[in-house]
C-alpha cells in the first residue's frame, strides 16, 4: 500500500487543475505546468481535493502512484511558491556577473565560463560569490543547479569551485600533511 500515494492533495486557493487523457494541467499565478500521467494511475478531482489511485497491486504500479502524486504536488507547490537553488563560489578570484540573462563564471580557468540561460528558470547574483537559481518546476531547477555546478566542482584539497548553500565538503590532506612522523611516511634511512 502506497502511503504517499494515497495521501490526497488538497488545492490551494488561485491553482486550476485541469485533467485530460493522461494529462494534468496545474496553473496557478507563477505559470503553468503539464504533468503527464501512467494510464495504470486514475487521478480524481472532487471539491478542491485531488487523489490518484491504481488499477493494479503490480510493484512497479505501486511506484508510480507514489510518483506521480508526489509530481503533482511539486507542480502545484511551484505555480503557487516556485523553487530555488543556492549556489557559492569560493576561492580566491572566483567570481561570477550577469550578463543579460546569462551567467559569466570566472572560476580559475584560464578564461571565462558563460552560463546560458535555460527558458523557465531565472538567474539572481545578488554579490560575486552567490548564484540563485528560480524557477517553477522542482526538476528543471535542480538539473540547472547542477549543471551550474559541474563547471567546478568543488575540489577536496582546498575545496575551491562551486558548491551548494551549505553543502560540506569532505577535505583530504595533501602530501605536505602526510610529513614526518605520520604512519605511512616514507623513512630516510642508512643501511
Amino acid at each position: 500500500m502506497s502511503r504517499i500515494g494515497n495521501k490526497p492533495i488538497s488545492i490551494p486557493e488561485g491553482v486550476g487543475i485541469d485533467k485530460k487523457e493522461g494529462l494534468v494541467e496545474v496553473k496557478g499565478p507563477k505559470g503553468e505546468l503539464e504533468i503527464e500521467v501512467d494510464k495504470r494511475i486514475n487521478v480524481k478531482l472532487e471539491d478542491e481535493i485531488l487523489s490518484l489511485s491504481r488499477n493494479s497491486e503490480e510493484p512497479v504500479v505501486k511506484g508510480l502512484h507514489g510518483l506521480y502524486r508526489t509530481l503533482i504536488a511539486n507542480s502545484i507547490q511551484g505555480v503557487t511558491e516556485g523553487f530555488f537553488k543556492i549556489l557559492e563560489l569560493q576561492g580566491v578570484g572566483f567570481k561570477v556577473v550577469m550578463k543579460g540573462n546569462d551567467l559569466e563564471l570566472s572560476v580559475g580557468y584560464s578564461h571565462t565560463v558563460l552560463f546560458k540561460a535555460v527558458e523557465g528558470i531565472s538567474f539572481k547574483v545578488p554579490d560575486q560569490n552567490t548564484i540563485h537559481v528560480e524557477g517553477i518546476d522542482k526538476g528543471l531547477v535542480g538539473q540547472v543547479a547542477a549543471n551550474i555546478r559541474s563547471v567546478k566542482p568543488p575540489e577536496p584539497y582546498k575545496g575551491k569551485g562551486i558548491r551548494y548553500q551549505g553543502e560540506y565538503v569532505r577535505r583530504k590532506a595533501g602530501k605536505a600533511a602526510l610529513g614526518a612522523g605520520a604512519p605511512g611516511a616514507p623513512t630516510t634511512g642508512g643501511g
